[in-house]
């Protein structure tokens, strides 16, 4: 059983609620994000009514999405509002899906390109670099480690 745990050293061997955790603090402890003022004060959607509760919401995000870049190439920020998009409540009216906000999904984007986790794919969207592919590797790996 050991060497089974061992062995695995991707994001895809990993649960994606420890990996996204693990990866966030990783995020918030290098330091490389710089947070932008807005962040505690800003609505994730149109559909939410307040400002997500969490302090480390913007790091959790980042850590998301680069796993889901990392699972599947080619995602830009029509693609995250979606993923992130939800059930808007209109009242007395029946709820439609809404999508979530682009800002923050562009600009945790920009943070990732900017450390050199993701780069723009010619093909539209983004892409993991290989230096962000052995960045969550690593997390990864240590979350096998301690388990």
């Amino acid at each position: 059983m050991a060497t089974e745990l061992a062995a695995a050293r991707t994001v895809k061997d990993v649960s994606p609620h420890d990996f996204v955790k693990a990866y966030s603090a990783h995020l918030k402890r290098s330091g490389k994000i710089e947070l932008p003022h807005w962040t505690d004060i800003v609505k994730t959607a149109r559909f939410k009514e307040l400002a997500p509760y969490d302090p480390d919401w913007y790091f959790i995000r980042a850590a998301s999405m680069a796993r889901k870049i990392y699972l599947r190439q080619g995602i830009g920020v029509g693609g995250f509002q979606k993923i992130y998009g939800g059930r808007k409540r209109n009242g007395s009216r029946p709820p439609h899906f809404c999508k979530s906000s682009g800002a923050v999904a562009r600009h945790i984007l920009q943070q990732l390109q900017a450390m050199n986790i993701v780069d723009v794919d010619s093909k539209g969207g983004r892409k993991i670099t290989s230096q962000g592919r052995r960045d969550l590797d690593q997390v990864a790996g240590r979350i096998t480690i301690e388990a």
